[in-house]
């Protein structure tokens, strides 16, 4: 039992510098543009094979 003295400050410490963190993410913006960024995921940036064959 004298080790949840130790693991319970723990367990609210991790859990606030978690939450803090997240609060952070929101607050510099990290969730504003979800769909430009699942586009730009996918997005082709090579040109073609055929046009570099030609160049």
């Amino acid at each position: 039992m004298e080790i949840l003295v130790i693991l319970v400050p723990l367990a609210l410490a991790l859990g606030l510098a978690g939450l803090a963190a997240f609060l952070w993410s929101l607050k510099s913006g990290q969730y504003e543009d979800l769909d430009g960024a699942a586009w730009r995921a996918i997005a082709d940036d090579d040109p073609p094979q055929e046009a570099q064959a030609k160049r």
